[in-house]
């Protein structure tokens, strides 16, 4: 019987030292998730796939040490609201320990509430925040035929929740070549390739402090 009563000891021991291991494995595992939701600016669009900023953080910027999973969520066409609505269950399915949000562009193009547009973002990073992820809120700039208010409301409301919000940020991505049209599309308002590695340096500056 005491033989018995040893063995039977031993693999519950066994057992939970098994079960924490894992349980220590899935936490670790989860928490070196980058989550990027944005739009066609994260999307890769009008470009080769695998050439966006994203990509070219995961490939250049993450090395092997990193051992982070990237999953980009970017949709072409997609504002805050419609980032909001797919938040929780991208949370829930990656469990991130980092999420980047880069929308906010076509609520402007779109002509949508300013007001409406900040407390999506807020939202956004509160529900990211209660999932345990730093979170990184990406700037954008519209041109001043907008309205010169309007624009400059648009650029000041990504600092503003950032700041609100307890978030890093990244001031500009178009940060070193928005004048440049040379850096962009026919259409003049998405980037092409050549300015990827750019736009992958601006937000990787804020980035690694997230990171690290």
């Amino acid at each position: 019987m005491f033989f018995i009563n040893q063995l039977l000891k031993l693999c519950l021991t066994l057992f939970m030292c098994t079960a924490a291991f894992q349980m220590a494995n899935a936490q670790n595992t989860s928490n070196k998730t980058l989550l990027v939701i944005g739009d066609s600016l994260s999307a890769e669009y009008g470009i080769e796939r695998g050439k966006g900023w994203v990509e070219i953080i995961k490939s250049d910027f993450l090395g092997d040490d990193d051992n982070y999973e990237v999953v980009n969520a970017s949709i072409s066409g997609d504002t805050t609201s419609g980032g909001l609505t797919r938040l929780p269950a991208l949370l829930a399915q990656h469990t991130p320990s980092v999420v980047v949000v880069e929308l906010g562009s076509n609520d402007a193009l779109r002509g949508l509430s300013l007001e409406a547009s900040k407390s999506n973002l807020a939202k956004m990073s509160e529900l990211s925040r209660q999932a345990q992820a730093k979170v990184i809120i990406v700037g954008m700039q519209i041109p001043p035929n907008f309205g010169p208010v309007y624009s400059q409301q648009f650029k000041e409301m990504f600092a503003q929740v950032a700041q609100e919000q307890d978030a890093l940020l990244v001031p500009f991505l178009f940060e070193h070549f928005a004048l440049d049209k040379n850096m962009f599309q026919d259409d003049g308002i998405h980037p092409n390739e050549a300015a990827q590695k750019t736009m992958a340096e601006n937000v990787w500056a804020v980035l690694q402090q997230a990171i690290n």
